[in-house]
């Protein structure tokens, strides 16, 4: 059996967080159809506020980066949270008629405040690109790893209401994109000192955690929409 890589590790020391979120009531009703409108509401709207900061790792990602490939993968990770996972909740957002807009002055909930500052201040406060990627990392791996197991578990989501959200996170395109940032973060972490990969670890396990939090305040709606 082969050895596992430092992110296969992350992502196994991970997944009991992970399968908490996978069970967590948001998810769970959206699965079997339950899930009340005004909840899904909040959460686009949440998720769109918490894009616009993961964006700004990436650009501090950037301002660590020791060399034009790895400004180059950042900018890519930018271009697909931008153009690939905006799309869908861009559509949400109308759907629910509101726009990205209108929406940007709204306050980010406690637990999602706490998240982003959280990834922020890892990243600016970082000594490279393995910090960085870190801390954006469990978010995109845990939702490829959610989505898959919920698909799996309830086929018939994908003609439920939500089911474009989990058919995208679900899909072999989001997953080979995942595989490529994991590989590169592996890269950053190639040749680290053991305290620095212990603080990467560190990192990556309270990032899931912190998904955690956002799932659990995502199964109450929002007062202000």
């Amino acid at each position: 059996m082969s050895e596992q890589s430092f992110v296969q590790q992350l992502v196994q020391e991970s997944l009991p967080v992970w399968e908490q979120c996978l069970h967590s009531e948001f998810l769970e009703r959206l699965a079997d159809g339950t899930l009340d409108e005004a909840c899904f509401k909040g959460y686009i709207v949440e998720d769109s506020l918490y894009l616009r900061e993961y964006a700004k790792v990436f650009a501090w990602g950037m301002t660590k980066a020791a060399d034009m490939q790895t400004i180059r993968t950042y900018y890519s990770l930018l271009s697909f949270v931008n153009e690939n996972e905006d799309a869908e909740r861009l559509r949400c957002l109308r759907q629910f008629g509101l726009t990205d807009e209108g929406i940007q002055s709204l306050p980010l909930r406690p637990e999602n405040r706490a998240y982003v500052d959280y990834m922020i201040d890892t990243a600016r406060n970082s000594e490279g690109a393995a910090e960085c990627m870190m801390a954006c990392l469990p978010c995109m791996l845990s939702y490829s790893w959610i989505f898959q197991k919920l698909l799996k578990e309830h086929p018939a989501v994908q003609d439920a209401p939500y089911g474009a959200l989990v058919a995208d996170y679900a899909g072999r395109d989001y997953e080979e994109a995942c595989r490529d940032w994991a590989a590169f973060a592996e890269k950053t972490c190639e040749g680290l000192s053991p305290e620095r990969l212990a603080r990467c670890r560190e990192i990556f396990h309270a990032c899931s955690v912190y998904e955690l939090d956002f799932w659990a305040m995502a199964a109450l709606p929002r007062s202000d929409l």
